[in-house]
């Protein structure tokens, strides 16, 4: 059932069976719950507690961190008192018994989150965590400059892309042409001096976990946070790049323009969003290169048969992203004007 060689022994392990308060005459079974393109994750009953729980071995970072596992179970325990993430329990990011990090945290209930209906709970959800605050910052990325870290991340993982002969020609053009203009938007902004906090950036529907309104919700998938402005997450949350991962919606400007009143109305007074709708104007494309960029990076992976997880349907995707159809809406929806 593991797919990782070594994790059948190493879960049987006396070090990890103690951590987590189960006797070793207990058999613990797994279940593959969900596999993505860095982590998999597998279910599991506490024996005693009865309690589930989710197993989550990561096999690579989209941070070229050398302690993943452990900056993700960092972050976990900073958002605890939120109530809209997973609670933390385990870690072991050494890589001494398995070749790669481990994280325990406790199973969540809930659907993937539906943009048609659900937009006013993800406002709640992500007001709270937005909200929450740090007495001091120990291990979270701090880009000085966020925009321009996007745009750097963006030219980086592209490069990927231009080097390949697998790579369309034309598209490679276009791409180029809109991380111009990307740049030319922004190259007044300079360090971001304004509030921070931990954001997720990377809020798809899938990280999403929804059980109605008045009832808990939550958003899961915490390994890509940064310290950074609430209006990054608000721009990746709302762009078509995100939206049109997991499904085939894509907002209109009224449904961005609602919830972005929908969230800064939650949030209150708990800190100031002055500022939000102007920032979430520049976040919006910016987001939309980096889930491009991000798509031909990973469609030229794709064509590595050696490569560890190969998930079908993100396959599909990448070349959906990079359809001349898909490049061209988004060219003309937040660069022509440039």
């Amino acid at each position: 059932m593991f797919t990782i060689n070594g994790l059948e022994e190493y879960v049987k392990r006396q070090e990890f069976l103690e951590e987590l308060n189960i006797p070793k005459e207990h058999k613990i079974d797994f279940q593959l719950l969900a596999q993505g393109e860095y982590n998999i994750n597998y279910l599991f009953t506490h024996p005693v507690t009865k309690d589930n729980l989710i197993l989550r071995v990561n096999t690579a970072s989209q941070m070229d961190l050398s302690d993943q596992i452990e900056y993700e179970y960092k972050s976990l325990l900073q958002l605890k008192e939120s109530k809209r993430t997973p609670i933390p329990i385990y870690v072991d990011g050494r890589k001494k018994h398995l070749d790669y990090g481990v994280l325990v945290m406790n199973f969540l209930q809930g659907v993937p989150l539906d943009y048609r209906k659900d937009l006013y709970i993800a406002a709640n959800c992500l007001g709270d965590i937005h909200s929450v605050v740090l007495e001091e910052n120990l291990h979270l990325l701090c880009p000085k400059n966020p925009l321009q870290s996007i745009i750097d991340e963006c030219e980086t993982m592209i490069q990927t892309y231009y080097d390949s002969h697998l790579g369309d020609e034309e598209k490679k053009k276009q791409i180029k042409r809109m991380l111009n203009l990307g740049q030319e938007m922004i190259k007044s902004t300079g360090e971001y001096k304004g509030r921070r906090c931990i954001i997720n950036t990377e809020l798809n529907s899938s990280n999403f976990l929804i059980n109605g309104e008045n009832n808990n919700n939550y958003i899961i998938d915490w390994e890509k946070p940064i310290l950074g402005e609430p209006a990054q997450d608000l721009g990746h949350f709302l762009a078509p790049t995100t939206t049109f991962w997991k499904t085939d919606v894509i907002l209109s400007q009224d449904e961005i323009e609602k919830f972005t009143e929908e969230y800064i109305k939650v949030v209150g007074d708990r800190f100031n969003t002055n500022d939000i709708e102007d920032r979430l104007r520049l976040y919006l494309p910016i987001t939309c290169l980096r889930g491009i960029t991000w798509c031909a990076m990973a469609w030229v992976q794709y064509k590595d048969s050696n490569k560890l997880i190969r998930n079908e349907f993100t396959a599909k995707k990448l070349d959906d992203y990079l359809s001349k159809e898909f490049l061209d809406m988004i060219e003309n929806r937040y660069f022509k004007k440039c």
